[in-house]
């Protein structure tokens, strides 16, 4: 038995909606890629939803849509992928690293004011493994410091902080429709706002310039960010399935955490009370020799993932920030402990038996 750590689902519905964009010949940016948006700006109440090539030119596009300026300054987290410091460095911008919860993974909003200075133009939250960050406390101190709160939703779709849906818990929210994602359309991202400005500054870079109505009449600097429309006829039909991918995860991470709450040698996810998670990654936290766990996953054939083995402010070309090892302890201690395992809904219920009563014997 050789389980993966994710497996897109690929249904019927994609099958044919993609061989119906191939016959119509309509195959660039149009109706089924505003359709998507129109379900993005439904799911997370947000009054524009943009859609794009991938959930990094997502991110990039937002801090473009901010008007972001040699000089400002982006608090985020040294824990998530690259995409989300690179991002801001795409811009000019210079990322300012906090450190996160050990708890949840995410930043940690009680060491961010210290970090922000007249510079600061924004805090990019990261809603890691499928689990929002403390919105709450996040935009009191924007509200404070007038910034913008930005989602990195990449992992969180579906997802809700005290009700809120990730989407519209920030100002603006990022999302990635990458294949192994909650919901995917092979490639994509979104992007989702309440702000006309942004979302025509964000209109405007993502086709050259150009804003749509007058062919090569370029009114800004822009690049080609649109996401074809058999990408999203793809996301299409998986956002008609988010909720019964969600409930299946979520079931999924029930029966985990039921199996695993008292094991010694590894600790369960936390999934906070004011948080409804989405479980894009089950993770663990190894409290025994991670390498050791990790063979034994490997002779048993269950796939895992280390997400993230090295914090941002330890990679090289981040680092020249100023960054250096020990500068975000909590980052740093995560790191060498998490594992995550199969939770995505293609899993059997006999796999599922199978991770759990493994797992349950290494302990």
């Amino acid at each position: 038995m050789n389980i993966p750590i994710s497996k897109p689902i690929i249904e019927d519905e994609e099958l044919k909606a993609v061989n119906d964009v191939l016959t119509s010949g309509l195959l660039v940016q149009g109706e089924h890629v505003a359709q998507l948006e129109q379900q993005f700006k439904e799911l997370c109440k947000a009054k524009h939803a943009l859609a794009v090539t991938n959930g990094t030119t997502a991110l990039h596009i937002a801090l473009i849509g901010l008007d972001l300026k040699p000089g400002d300054e982006v608090i985020t987290t040294p824990f998530s992928f690259v995409a989300t410091v690179n991002s801001i460095l795409l811009t000019g911008a210079k990322p300012v690293l906090v450190d996160i919860e050990e708890d949840s993974f995410n930043i940690n909003p009680d060491l961010i004011e210290e970090k922000i200075t007249e510079n600061t133009k924004a805090i990019l939250a990261v809603n890691l493994y499928g689990q929002t960050a403390n919105y709450t406390k996040i935009n009191e101190i924007a509200k404070k410091y007038n910034l913008v709160v930005i989602e990195d939703a990449a992992q969180s779709i579906g997802a809700e902080h005290k009700g809120t849906p990730s989407g519209s818990a920030g100002n603006m929210a990022c999302f990635s429709l990458y294949a192994t994602k909650n919901v995917m359309s092979g490639e994509g991202g979104m992007v989702t706002t309440d702000s006309d400005d942004v979302y025509n500054r964000m209109l405007l870079f993502r086709q050259h310039g150009m804003d749509g109505k007058n062919k090569y009449v370029y009114h800004s600097i822009g690049h080609n960010y649109r996401m074809t429309n058999i990408h999203a006829a793809i996301g299409i039909e998986q956002m008609k399935k988010l909720e019964r991918f969600t409930n299946r995860r979520r079931e999924i991470a029930g029966l985990y955490d039921e199996a695993f709450k008292d094991l010694s040698k590894l600790s369960i996810p936390v999934a906070n009370d004011d948080n409804y998670h989405v479980y894009h990654q089950y993770t663990l936290t190894i409290n025994d020799d991670k390498q050791t766990f990790i063979d034994y996953l490997d002779e048993n054939e269950i796939g895992y993932g280390i997400f993230y083995p090295k914090p941002l402010h330890m990679v090289s070309h981040i680092s020249k920030i100023g960054y250096t090892e020990g500068d975000f302890p909590i980052a740093e201690k995560v790191a060498d402990m998490v594992v995550s395992i199969p939770v995505h809904p293609a899993l059997t219920q006999s796999e599922v038996d199978y991770i759990i009563e493994k797992i349950t014997n290494y302990d």
